[in-house]
């Protein structure tokens, strides 16, 4: 028998299955914080907030419900939380409700929206019953909604709201006047209940998003990086462990609270650069601590001249008792002697002639570096041991990495690597140093990167700072990615500091300590230590290459102190340690940036205004944050935190100068009125 098109059109339509998900009503889309459509996690700290926005709409004119639901993840055992969501505006389709955090780890949030019959048709009876209509069927058709409502809640074990429930659908179609019954109706107690026994049978939910929380160090914190071995008392000795223990009480006192070490581990000895990256190796020379590996052994050893395990854990102890958390170079790469070269030489690339390639960044070439090749036919085994070698070390007290060029290895291997890391010790933390395209920055930081290093060394400008922080505090960016501000780094010595003398160095210190809440000096900095290779952002004498760099003060001065008082003032002063509330404002001279921060409460404002020139006097007018309130005050106190100046100003533009030598910047609590 031949069967029509038609009717066999006809046959696979009604046969067809239909998603149920066609069915829901609501269309939720846009929700945002996420990340790559819920691929990567948004960051948060405890205590932090998440403000989830969505919009959220369906067909027709029923009243529309939506909660926001929060909890630690189906392995929890902890409950999920449920926050109504409200519309941002009257008349849009933008809906919002907050979550805070509580906990280092994983936690999740959904949303869950649905349109809400009992609400419709509260809404449809109080206008209806305003008009003089009659109301009757409307009260017996929300009789219905609440018998069925008593039903869910029964179902859900409530049996005291299933009762209830019942009386008050009895109400709704008993004797009582109408106007009585229809209070019932639109009363507090009922429409309570019914929101907590809505029907969500054909509820729209979101996919779970994810948000990792950190310990609040991954938010605030600020460093000091040091070379262990320049603390030694003997020229030409590296100093160790024991000995650079004498010098943290110092670095704690400069209000630094992690320490940063270059590789610890033994230095290989072919190739061996000498001073100043020379590629002849004169007698005594220590090499770079990122040559890693030698006889004495690799990832997993301790340079002998630093000392023993003992004299490691010592030194991570005496940092402990002075408020300092050690943080450890994790460097994926080998000397031509460390023990992988010969037990493991498939996990580097080879040259045509079988020998293996050392490092390059033409024209620079590093012979006394091997780079691991993530590419390798065994490159599950390397994976695995450099996972190894990071628990090694966490095993030893460490909670602290920062990564040495992560943007050459598998971004994938970053994110198997931390995650792993993390479903063991959440409390670790990694610093991502990569200076590169701000793509691979930013992939790094969605990767699970605690913190990122960033531009700020070479932005310099007022227009220059304004923009970087823009984006990255208030586009999608500050979701996940955190800077760490450094000042200067073995490897970068700007030439602004190099030509700028002292001011330069104040004015770098105050943008890095309160444009960021993470930020970082290398050591020297407080002695304005300004001397460079001509021609390049090389430091003259790199202590990369020698045990130690003349300790003498800098031509330039000693800051000592201000880097005390700004680091007190951090500590002191909430608003600087978070980066969302960083707002610029305006000044009529480009050598002067004004910018502020609220403190998460919003009782305070503080309030930063730098001059940018460290050569010439500058001086004019700088836009104040607003005072809140209806009525503004003629006159404000904006006091100096860094000398405890006070000054009357007025509550829009006001005067300042800045004299090099003299002052180069002023940090103000904005006190009175609420500023915003």
């Amino acid at each position: 028998m031949t069967v029509s098109r038609r009717a066999a059109h006809a046959v696979s339509v009604e046969t067809a299955a239909i998603p149920e998900s066609l069915a829901r009503r609501v269309i939720v889309e846009h929700v945002r914080p996420q990340i790559d459509d819920g691929r990567f996690p948004v960051k948060r700290t405890p205590g932090d907030a998440v403000v989830v926005v969505a919009s959220i709409f369906a067909d027709g004119h029923d009243l529309i419900a939506a909660t926001l639901r929060d909890g630690r993840g189906a392995s929890s055992a902890d409950a999920w939380r449920e926050t109504p969501m409200s519309l941002v505006a009257p008349g849009t389709d933008e809906w919002t409700a907050p979550f805070t955090v509580d906990a280092v780890g994983w936690h999740e949030y959904a949303i869950i929206a649905w349109a809400d019959r009992f609400q419709t048709w509260r809404h449809d009876l109080e206008i209806k019953f305003a008009a003089a209509q009659d109301v009757s069927i409307e009260l017996l058709e929300g009789s219905m909604l609440i018998r069925e409502a008593a039903a869910r809640a029964h179902a859900a074990n409530a049996d005291a709201d299933a009762r209830w429930l019942l009386t008050q659908a009895d109400a709704l179609t008993g004797e009582a006047p109408a106007g009585a019954r229809v209070a019932i109706a639109l009363g507090d107690a009922l429409d309570a209940q019914m929101r907590a026994h809505a029907d969500r049978s054909r509820a729209t939910t979101t996919k779970p998003l994810r948000v990792w929380v950190d310990r609040e160090r991954a938010r605030f914190s600020t460093w000091y990086e040091m070379f262990p071995r320049s603390a030694g008392s003997t020229p030409g000795r590296s100093g160790t462990f024991r000995e650079a223990s004498a010098r943290l009480p110092d670095i704690a006192d400069l209000g630094f609270d992690v320490v940063y070490l270059p590789p610890i581990h033994p230095i290989g000895r072919s190739f061996r650069k000498g001073r100043n990256n020379s590629l002849t190796c004169e007698a005594g020379d220590p090499g770079s601590p990122w040559a890693i590996g030698s006889a004495e052994g690799g990832h997993t050893a301790i340079e002998p001249g630093l000392g023993t395990f003992a004299d490691f854990e010592a030194f991570r102890h005496a940092a402990s008792r002075v408020g300092l958390e050690i943080a450890l170079d994790l460097a994926w790469q080998c000397s031509p002697d460390h023990p992988w070269v010969r037990e493991h030489p498939d996990w580097f690339r080879h040259r045509p002639d079988g020998t293996i390639k050392y490092a390059e960044n033409p024209p620079k070439k590093y012979q006394d570096i091997y780079p691991l090749d993530f590419e390798c036919e065994d490159w599950r085994g390397l994976w695995h041991e450099l996972l190894d070698v990071t628990r090694f070390w966490i095993d030893r007290g460490v909670r602290i990495f920062r990564v040495d060029n992560p943007h050459t290895k598998t971004f994938g291997f970053w994110e198997w690597l931390i995650d792993h890391v993390h479903a063991r010790d959440p409390h670790v933390l990694f610093l991502s140093e990569a200076f590169t395209r701000p793509a691979l920055m930013r992939r790094l930081a969605k990767a699970g990167f605690t913190q990122s290093y960033t531009y700020f060394t070479w932005r310099n400008t007022r227009d220059e700072l304004t923009e970087y922080f823009t984006e990255l505090t208030t586009t999608e960016v500050r979701e996940y990615l955190r800077p760490n501000l450094f000042t200067n780094t073995p490897d970068i010595l700007h030439a602004y500091l190099q030509t700028g003398g002292r001011p330069a160095f104040e004015a770098r210190l105050i943008l890095a300590a309160t444009l960021g809440a993470s930020y970082g000096v290398y050591s020297g900095f407080e002695r304005c230590d300004s001397r460079a290779v001509a021609g390049t952002e090389e430091y003259a004498d790199s202590e990369k290459y020698q045990y130690r760099r003349d300790p003498r003060v800098g031509d330039a001065g000693d800051i000592r102190e201000l880097v005390t008082k700004v680091n007190h003032i951090r500590r002191d002063e909430p608003a600087l340690q978070f980066n969302d509330s960083l707002r610029f404002h305006g000044s009529d001279n480009p050598r002067i940036i004004a910018y502020s921060k609220r403190s998460p409460d919003l009782a305070s404002t503080i309030f930063v205004v730098v001059n940018l020139d460290p050569h010439h006097m500058q001086h004019g007018w700088v836009e104040a944050p607003a005072a809140e309130g209806a009525e503004p005050p003629a006159a404000r106190i904006a006091h100096d935190l860094i000398d405890d100046t006070r000054y009357t100003w007025g509550t829009a533009w006001n005067y300042v100068r800045f004299d090099p030598g003299v002052r180069q910047a002023h940090i103000f609590r904005m006190d009175g009125p609420r500023a915003v």
